[in-house]
């Protein structure tokens, strides 16, 4: 088994090359890998792109081309832990640029479908606190969020209106 961890295989229906490429455009340390065709011996128009490798954020993936059968649903989503509101606003428009879905509680859907959690480290932090009621506080505020606002977190959690 190969011992550099996982590599994560999305799955498109014609769109994997150009998914691969809005990702690497999306995150540092991010580049396109090999591209893999369609031959005679696979499904699809022979020459038309089957798979794309590439990292993004350091993390390995796969973008496969295998039709329209499977769609993304929320049930796997891609946490991103921000350090600060600039790195939140970034990713949250970023990521839905060209046709995407902001949600709830910092979930977005991107144009392909894949659902994101836009996070705060810090929020992690306050919820994980032994103080239940300060975490509580911070955990209902983040309810009534779409994008994370850490200063109205950080109020919520202190005990501030």
């Amino acid at each position: 088994m190969d011992t550099d961890g996982f590599t994560t295989c999305l799955w498109f229906d014609g769109q994997a090359e150009e998914a691969a490429q809005f990702y690497v455009s999306v995150f540092d340390d991010s580049k396109l890998g090999d591209v893999v065709r369609n031959t005679g011996a696979t499904p699809g128009e022979e020459g038309s792109v089957l798979t794309v490798e590439f990292t993004a954020n350091g993390q390995k993936f796969v973008a496969l081309n295998g039709g329209p059968e499977f769609t993304f649903n929320e049930a796997i989503s891609f946490q991103l832990d921000c350090d600060d509101q600039a790195e939140i606003d970034h990713y949250w428009e970023k990521l839905v640029e060209g046709g995407g879905e902001h949600g709830p509680c910092g979930w977005l859907k991107d144009r392909y479908g894949v659902s994101w959690q836009v996070n705060a480290k810090r929020l992690t932090q306050m919820i994980g606190d032994p103080d239940r009621e300060k975490a509580d506080r911070a955990l209902k505020a983040m309810m009534t969020m779409g994008k994370l606002d850490i200063a109205e977190l950080e109020r919520a959690y202190a005990g501030g209106a």
